[in-house]
């Protein structure tokens, strides 16, 4: 049901034209969303700065994080100093293999993806040991619920506390 603007009793069909006119001014004063304009880029969902290192040899690693590049640099340096050696990025841990269940449908494996793995110096009565160490760089807002899960399941399947840095 339509109603027409000369049914109206003049007080409301002088708001009406009133109203209309300020709708047609807003839109010729906002201009039309622009893809030139307005960047390509999506925010970062927790805000954070992708980064890159160039390693001696030439390759580029990018970081999802400045402080997952931080870190990076930190272990570097100890790996040179020989504190720990076999540093390895991005390790993924299977934590449930993947399966078809009773009703034919296939369930997908739960993996979990460390940031850091490492061969750590320990020293004791007998020498040195090394142990290995999994680390993850966490604010707050990466603290989900699904990685602690995951950090649970490592614990439980494997035996490793995840670290936080």
């Amino acid at each position: 049901m339509t109603i027409d603007i000369d049914d109206l009793p003049p007080k409301y069909r002088e708001q009406v034209w009133r109203k209309a006119i300020e709708q047609d001014q807003q839109r010729k004063r906002e201009p039309l969303p622009s893809p030139a304009l307005s960047g390509s880029r999506k925010a970062n969902k927790y805000h954070n700065s992708p980064t890159e290192r160039v390693t001696p040899s030439g390759t580029v690693i990018r970081f999802d994080s400045q402080r997952e590049a931080r870190r990076y640099d930190n272990l570097m340096a100890w790996q040179k100093t020989g504190e720990i050696k076999d540093l390895r990025l991005q390790v993924d841990f299977t934590l449930q293999e993947a399966y078809t269940d009773t009703e034919g449908r296939r369930v997908r494996a739960i993996r979990y993806r460390a940031d850091f793995t490492y061969l750590r110096r320990l020293m004791g009565r007998e020498g040195h040991t090394w142990a290995l160490v999994v680390e993850d760089v966490k604010s707050r807002g990466t603290r989900t619920k699904d990685y602690l899960l995951k950090r649970k399941l490592m614990k439980e399947r494997f035996g490793i506390d995840v670290a936080e840095v």
